[in-house]
């Protein structure tokens, strides 16, 4: 178990610790989640690519952005639910190691209410804020 800097909240452990089998088995749950969501889109994006390699006969410049379209918002959903996935792969391995629920930027405790709504936050609130203020 994790000691955290929080009050104790329902279904997290006790007081002042996060339950990290429980924890270990949301976030491997909804990486499998994510893994089917993957396969799922993959799927559609290969008949996506079949249907368009093989009707193309009588094709206009409207047919042809409306395919194109169809593709890009396709690889978009693929490449944001790989980078969903790796997020959860970071979080279990940060399980794993010790780190879950600690700022990647300040080492601070992450409130267990971020963990609660994102479980694979690697930053306190202040540290994302940071983050996207430079980015920007």
């Amino acid at each position: 178990m994790l000691t955290h800097d929080v009050n104790r909240r329902p279904g997290l452990g006790v007081p002042g610790t996060i339950d990290s089998d429980r924890i270990r088995t949301a976030l491997t749950s909804r990486y499998q989640e994510l893994t089917a969501e993957y396969e799922q889109a993959m799927t559609q994006s290969q008949v996506l690519r079949l249907v368009e390699g093989g009707d193309t006969a009588g094709d206009d410049q409207a047919d042809s952005g409306t395919k194109t379209a169809e593709r890009d918002a396709a690889q978009s959903l693929i490449r944001t639910i790989l980078e969903r996935r790796t997020q959860f792969e970071h979080a279990l391995a940060r399980l794993a190691a010790g780190d879950y629920g600690r700022c990647e930027g300040c080492a601070a405790a992450i409130p267990v209410e971020r963990l609660e709504i994102y479980p694979s936050a690697t930053t306190c609130v202040t540290c994302k804020q940071s983050r996207e203020r430079r980015a920007a």
